[in-house]
């Protein structure tokens, strides 16, 4: 007896974020030197890196601006 077949519409491709590569745009997260989470706004990457500094403060967390290259400490 044959199986019916599943057929797959479309498959999205994925997009992986490598952490050792910078992002060329937006705003991300460098959490103990590895490049994590990428967002749209300078004030939602702040949010995200204060939010994940206080359940885990013993990391360095800094925020870096893809345009002008620049990483900033989350103080």
């Amino acid at each position: 007896m044959k199986r019916p077949t599943m057929q797959v519409e479309e498959i999205e491709p994925r997009t992986i974020q490598r952490a050792d590569v910078a992002p060329a745009d937006g705003f991300s997260l460098i959490v103990d030197g590895h490049f994590k989470t990428r967002h749209e706004s300078e004030a939602a990457a702040r949010a995200a890196g204060t939010e994940l500094l206080g359940r885990f403060p013993m990391l360095q967390i800094l925020v870096y601006d893809a345009a002008t290259r620049v990483r900033s400490p989350l103080k």
